[in-house]
């Protein structure tokens, strides 16, 4: 079993309260805590993710391409 990651972050005086709360957001988004979140918040059909998946991939592709485009024409 994967484990999972741990997030902690300790305030040792009052005044750093809003700093901590910002490394804590920090480390959350380096641990992909949201980002697993997000992805189990909703069930999706296998065809649905396997459609979004190709829709993400033909996305790249073209942005690649605009971005090989532009830097040929300088």
């Amino acid at each position: 079993m994967a484990q999972k990651p741990t997030v902690r972050v300790e305030v040792h005086d009052q005044r750093r309260v809003e700093s901590s709360i910002r490394k804590f957001k920090r480390m959350c988004e380096s641990a992909g805590i949201l980002k697993e979140y997000k992805k189990r918040k909703e069930y999706k059909k296998p065809s649905i993710r396997k459609k979004e998946k190709e829709e993400a991939a033909e996305k790249r592709k073209s942005k690649e391409l605009s971005k090989q485009r532009r830097s040929s024409r300088m």
